[in-house]
């Protein structure tokens, strides 16, 4: 019964723990209570669009291109699987056996 509750100390510890102090893998954030805005940016006023920040053209793009040359390059990419590469012999052999057979 010792072992048990050995077991559930070091697997749990916040459960057992007598320091009631704050977590250290956590903290308590800067808000009081969520404002209901994504991201705790509010929105622009009406007619007035939102102004991109410095990081999100060269993000955007980034991931655009990264996404053509991913789809064009696996595409394009050569077949060099197993089966192909025997059914390329199987078709040889067959081929070299109906010329040698009709000869």
């Amino acid at each position: 019964m010792a072992f048990v509750n050995l077991l559930r100390q070091r697997l749990f510890p916040r459960t057992f723990s007598s320091h009631a102090g704050p977590s250290r893998w956590a903290s308590p954030g800067h808000q009081d209570r969520p404002n209901g805005y994504l991201f705790n940016r509010t929105p622009p006023p009406p007619g007035q669009s939102r102004k991109w920040e410095d990081w999100e053209l060269p993000c955007y793009v980034t991931s655009f291109l990264t996404i053509v040359i991913l789809g064009v390059g696996l595409n394009a990419k050569p077949d060099l699987t197993i089966e192909t590469w025997a059914h390329q012999k199987a078709l040889e052999k067959l081929a070299a056996e109906s010329s040698s057979s009709s000869d």
